[in-house]
């Protein structure tokens, strides 16, 4: 029965693998059970078997991408200390993520976000909620950054957000539409001079 379970697992892990880079090239809605049959050499019950839905397995994909990102980019950022220091470390390991290119079509929210928009449906608010908590988790590091004195008190959080994402979804095209090396180490230097900008006077 153990080992059951166990194999149970990898099968299901080694499908949501697949489904993840299938779903990044062809978009959420473009994951299909045929497809993934024929790529895992399996029948399309035993792919949909482990989540019971075509639906479920989009989520699972969904939910395998955000926790690809969490490791690579937010946990560094965690690693680093509250603040300041975790704004950095964030700053780096995001952008280290766009130019590694784990996905074949770029950074697998931002193609999700694009597809989903104007789609009502558990997805579409999966990703909501997904985005919500990155950008309040980005605003939290900024307010204790000012909290600590590190950033302009008078900042609103979330034009610093606003600021930082659209300069990783600016790269994330410049990558992946342009093949533009420079992308990646440009958008870095641009996040960390806009932290740069807010520094209270006289600090170092």
């Amino acid at each position: 029965m153990r080992k059951s379970a166990e194999e149970a697992r990898r099968t299901r892990e080694r499908i949501v693998e697949v489904a993840v880079h299938q779903a990044s090239a062809l978009g959420l809605s473009g994951l299909t059970i045929g497809a993934l049959a024929e790529t895992l050499d399996m029948s399309k019950a035993g792919v949909v078997g482990p989540f019971g839905s075509r639906a479920e397995l989009q989520l699972a994909a969904l939910e395998k991408a955000v926790e690809m990102f969490t490791a690579a980019v937010v946990a560094p950022g965690r690693a680093a200390g509250a603040g300041l220091p975790c704004l950095h470390a964030v700053i780096d390991a995001w952008c280290a993520y766009l130019a590694a290119g784990p996905f074949p079509n770029g950074c697998f929210v931002t193609a999700a976000a694009c597809e989903l928009d104007g789609r009502p449906g558990e997805l579409r608010a999966r990703l909501y909620d997904t985005v919500t908590r990155w950008r309040s988790f980005l605003a939290a590091q900024i307010t204790t950054a000012q909290a600590a004195g590190d950033l302009d008190p008078d900042l609103d959080p979330e034009d610093l957000v606003s600021l930082l994402t659209g300069l990783a979804a600016a790269a994330n095209q410049e990558i992946q539409l342009l093949g533009d090396e420079r992308a990646a180490p440009r958008a870095r230097r641009l996040m960390r001079a806009a932290l740069a900008s807010h520094r209270p006077p006289g600090t170092p």
